[in-house]
């Protein structure tokens, strides 16, 4: 039986000699979800953005669904797999972020099914049949054949949430996706989150809707200076945090 989809072991990541990721444990069961809350510059994203690669560790160990992508070994040196065999790994997780990152000259539908089409070589037709069905699912079934500039933001954010679907993730990685997004049309966006809890995919969102988080997930981490300050029940961190830096920021948000 997988104990864990996520392992992150005593992370750092600096940039410079900035550190932004200091020391973080972090391990994620399937099924799990996770909300990160913190200020602005607590390293939360920067931590979302190590899993998939995007930025590369100075050191610590990740294992993605008992891959080992990345380790440090005796003589401090991290060391990756090799770029195909992490590509095959990076599959395994897809991140819907907070500005979109749709392509512009692609329809709703082309967006949701070129990585099935064009990189994983998938029959088209039977792509193109799940996207109108993952388009649907996000209610946007009417929006297949609209290119991405005639939709609000949180329009948008739906049809990247189908996108990531189409990949059949085994973790979903959602880097503060409303905070872009005016405040009456946030809750479309939460919404659609709201039944993705419900098919019990394993997700990490970082995100400043505390109410939110505090209603769909099973463990709260709140982070401040790259370090994870407190963790748990999402009413207990919420309602009763321990440290005065988490009531500062709960002070500051609510």
């Amino acid at each position: 039986m997988l104990l864990y989809i996520l392992e992150m072991e005593n992370i750092v990541k600096r940039f410079g000699k900035n550190t932004v990721v200091d020391d973080v444990t972090l391990r994620v069961m399937p099924g799990e979800i996770i909300s990160v809350i913190g200020a602005s510059g607590a390293g939360k994203s920067t931590l979302l953005r190590c899993v998939n690669q995007l930025e590369l560790i100075n050191s610590g160990r990740i294992v993605i669904d008992s891959d080992e992508i990345v380790k440090t070994d005796a003589s401090g040196r991290v060391r990756y797999l090799k770029e195909k065999r992490l590509r095959a790994i990076r599959s395994k997780t897809s991140m819907v972020f907070q500005h979109f990152n749709l392509f512009p000259h692609l329809t709703c539908l082309e967006n949701v099914t070129i990585t099935g089409i064009r990189i994983r070589k998938q029959p088209a037709a039977d792509v193109i049949a799940r996207g109108k069905r993952l388009l649907d699912s996000v209610g946007l079934s009417d929006k297949a054949d609209v290119y991405p500039a005639k939709l609000s933001g949180g329009q948008k954010q739906r049809v990247a949430i189908a996108r990531t679907l189409a990949l059949d993730p085994v973790l979903m990685l959602f880097d503060e996706p409303t905070s872009s997004l005016d405040p009456e049309i946030t809750g479309e966006v939460l919404s659609v989150m709201r039944e993705l809890v419900g098919k019990r995919i394993t997700m990490i969102i970082v995100t400043h809707e505390i109410g939110f988080a505090r209603e769909v997930s099973n463990r709260m981490i709140y982070m401040d200076g790259g370090r994870i300050i407190e963790e748990g029940d999402p009413k207990v961190i919420a309602s009763e945090p321990k440290t005065e830096r988490l009531r500062a920021f709960l002070s500051a948000v609510l």
